[in-house]
């Protein structure tokens, strides 16, 4: 099942706002699921008030223990001191039935909302990236781009999981704690609130300087999983050069500064703690003492005042979470910034399709003083003017670095030339949409990718609705039907990660049957051949013969042995076609191909 990418609500929400804006961008994330909040907002608060509530029961039954007749219950009715210690007992009951069930309600709501959130960031980065320029692929570290959808979407779940619970409980106690203990005594109060600013200023002053530094934290974390996906991929090239003590030493180093950069923030959101403490101590020390000479005198009964020292610890005591709760909000601001970021990275474009297309796409390949470099590079294509019919096939050839493979990437629309025209049948590839383009165009590349899982399900992976017979008859026709029949499994046989457990040869063909059972009008193949060994190179020629005809193609080779059947040779030298024509014209020539072909084919010269 193919996943939708249609923007929904949220995700011009989101695609509104600037990396800048990651509390913003927190909230829009929630706001989808209104009613899910409220609940989970409606939850936490309950729960907190059914926990506070067991300290005003714990001053009513000393209250009742000390004045007995004359305490509040009896006030209320209640007169029988046993009568009140069962109705308080009763109370109890109630209370902690209550806490529990708004704690499993808020624990609940939270973290499905967590999950849920999680899930859809996840997915809609992930969907944003596959719909980047491959421009932006070739600058961006892999590794980097996978700590920002697995770790950093992460890091916003635990945030969202208990942050968010964590700031209404602490709200809700401040509100309802200062409600009964203005109601007691407005002068206790006001003194057990004065370290409240304290708290909440140097919670906004470590809030100020954790920022860049966790910042710097997921800018580390992602130079660190870079490292290690480069190793795990490269660890044939590590072994066999030996270098698995340098590599080791090298993510040792990685590692070593995202530690040292993790303890500078640790430190000074650690420092938080202890001022909390400390202002905790004062609020506490002036409840205790101004209650208790308010006790002495006569001006508050022992129950009131039993009230105000728990709720007191009520009160402060939660603040000291503030702490852990900066921490995770800061990591998760760091986190947000970084997927906002990659958000923000404007999609490849899906073409103007401001001219009518083609019914039927034949496969005619016009390129007009076409001229291209890579962002931040040099020319690679300078006036590269050639029309290719279709059916027709054309082999490009030269030195590396000549522009072979720019050419096919310009005719795939991974870029855009910046001078001239492609088009394909009549129609400027600026004017066909990406998607029906590449669904015309298929490449076959020298570096090969395989999926996880059956053969059955890498040759079916453009046409996943393709039938058994279809999927083998593009094997048959890539050559690769004998040596998948004779697999353990055959066509169910798993290929590994990246198709590991299949020699190059069998992944180049099985990429090649790919490819042509979606049956493109135009076939690209870059280098199909140049890393096999020649029985393979041979079943690949064997199968071009049949696969190319009646389809443009439009092959980059540096064996010049594979491509002396072509309709039309180029030959490429910095950028420009500086000789054209087929293989015995090119030899006759005598110029740079014919020496290249002496060169391989080991002719001496006379």
């Amino acid at each position: 099942m193919s996943l939708s990418i249609q923007p929904s609500l949220t995700q011009l929400r989101l695609a509104r706002m600037q990396p800048s804006n990651p509390a913003r961008a927190l909230w829009a994330l929630l706001i989808n699921d209104r009613k899910r909040v409220w609940l989970a907002t409606l939850a936490s608060v309950l729960n907190k008030l059914f926990d506070i509530a067991p300290e005003i029961l714990i001053g009513i039954a000393i209250d009742v223990v000390v004045r007995r007749e004359g305490s509040f219950l009896g006030a209320l009715g209640i007169t029988d001191p046993y009568a009140q210690l069962y109705w308080l007992a009763a109370l109890t009951l109630l209370i902690w039935v209550g806490e529990s069930l708004f704690e499993y309600l808020y624990l609940l709501l939270w973290r499905h909302l967590a999950q849920r959130v999680q899930h859809d960031l996840r997915m809609r980065a992930f969907a944003h990236a596959t719909a980047l320029p491959f421009r932006y692929f070739e600058d961006a570290a892999t590794g980097n781009l996978v700590a920002i959808l697995n770790d950093d979407i992460n890091q916003l779940e635990r945030f969202l999981n208990g942050g968010i619970n964590a700031l209404l409980q602490v709200l809700t106690t401040v509100v309802a704690v200062g409600c009964v203990f203005f109601f007691i005594s407005p002068l206790i109060a006001a003194l057990a609130y004065l370290p409240i600013p304290l708290i909440l200023g140097g919670a906004f002053y470590f809030q100020r300087r954790l920022e860049p530094l966790y910042a710097r934290v997921r800018e580390l974390a992602g130079a660190l999983s870079a490292r290690l996906e480069t190793a795990i991929s490269g660890i044939a090239t590590i072994k066999s050069f030996t270098s698995e003590a340098r590599e080791t030493a090298a993510l040792n180093a990685d590692s070593l500064a995202y530690q040292a950069a993790n303890g500078t923030a640790i430190r000074l959101s650690s420092a938080f703690i202890p001022l909390i403490r400390m202002a905790i101590l004062s609020g506490f020390l002036f409840t205790f003492v101004v209650g208790g000479i308010k006790v002495l005198s006569g001006e508050l009964n022992v129950g009131l005042y039993g009230v105000l020292v728990f709720l007191t610890q009520r009160l402060l005591w939660p603040l000291t979470g503030l702490a852990e709760t900066v921490d995770l909000y800061e990591r998760a601001i760091a986190s947000t910034r970084r997927v906002m970021a990659l958000l923000a990275e404007p999609v490849e474009g899906e073409g103007g399709n401001y001219a009518p297309l083609p019914a039927q796409v034949v496969g005619t390949v016009h390129l007009q003083n076409v001229g291209f470099r890579y962002e931040r590079g040099e020319t690679v294509l300078s006036g590269v003017d050639v029309t290719i019919d279709a059916g027709k096939t054309i082999a490009l050839v030269g030195a590396t670095g000549s522009g072979k493979s720019s050419v096919l990437k310009l005719l795939c629309k991974f870029y855009e030339p910046i001078s001239g025209v492609i088009s394909l049948d009549g129609v400027d590839l600026a004017q066909w949409r990406t998607a029906c383009l590449r669904d015309a165009v298929g490449l076959v590349s020298q570096d090969v990718l395989l999926f996880p899982g059956s053969v059955r399900d890498n040759i079916g992976y453009g046409r996943p609705e393709a039938s058994d017979a279809e999927i083998e008859q593009a094997a048959i026709a890539a050559e690769a039907h004998a040596f998948i029949s004779a697999l353990p499994q055959g066509y169910a046989t798993q290929v590994g990660e990246r198709g590991q457990k299949l020699s190059g040869g069998q992944r180049q063909r099985l990429s090649l049957a790919r490819v042509l059972l979606r049956d493109p009008r135009v076939l690209l193949l870059d280098e199909a051949t140049s890393a096999v060994d020649n029985e393979t190179e041979a079943a690949i020629q064997r199968s071009l013969k049949t696969v190319c005809r009646n389809r443009t193609t439009l092959i980059v080779a540096h064996r010049l042995s594979t491509i002396v059947d072509a309709d039309l040779i180029l030959l490429l030298d910095q950028g420009r076609i500086v000789e054209r024509g087929r293989h015995a014209e090119l030899i006759s020539a005598n110029g740079i191909y014919a020496a290249l072909w002496r060169v391989q084919t080991g002719v001496q010269e006379r």
